[in-house]
């Protein structure tokens, strides 16, 4: 009586972890962990100051580097005489971005130890927990940011929501749908 009924239990579990009849794959970007990317949550604004004002939500801003590209051949400039050339493109340019970030009184050291916590699960902080956003602490968040698109040390919103410190809105999860 027990057996079929652990068959049954089992082929839902399984039947649970395929994906639904037409149910869309994740795209994944470069340097994308899990077929996240952080970059959708950059805004570039030419007007001063943040996005929006909504009140409990938080802006930051930073500035991304330039992109260059630099390119270098080798040119015959004789029979038998070579000599190397190099060019350098801009690819991108160096601009201010605006994304969400955690408001300064949820920035407790009870919250940046688990941040710290969760970047130790991850192999990106080392050192003891501290509760304070000192200089390893944004180095870490920089390495995972990055790896996600967003080159900054400062914790973004997604980035919270990634490690697990952060809860989703119902606006976000409906904005990922569709």
């Amino acid at each position: 009586m027990i057996r079929p009924f652990l068959i049954g239990l089992m082929a839902l579990g399984l039947a649970a972890c395929t994906g639904a009849p037409g149910e869309r794959d994740v795209e994944r970007g470069p340097g994308d962990i899990d077929g996240y990317s952080l970059a959708s949550e950059i805004v570039t604004r030419t007007e001063p100051g943040p996005p929006s004002t909504v009140p409990g939500e938080c802006w930051t801003h930073t500035t991304l580097p330039a992109v260059i590209q630099t390119t270098t051949e080798h040119v015959e400039t004789a029979p038998g005489v070579f000599s190397t050339v190099s060019h350098q493109q801009i690819v991108r340019q160096r601009r201010k971005v605006w994304f969400r970030s955690p408001c300064p009184a949820q920035m407790t050291p009870e919250f940046i130890a688990s941040l710290q916590r969760a970047l130790k699960a991850r192999g990106l902080y080392t050192l003891p927990l501290t509760g304070r956003m000192d200089a390893p602490t944004r180095k870490a968040v920089g390495r995972y940011q990055s790896s996600l698109g967003l080159d900054s040390d400062i914790l973004s919103t997604g980035a919270a929501r990634q490690l697990g410190l952060e809860a989703y809105s119902l606006w976000d999860l409906k904005q990922n749908l569709d």
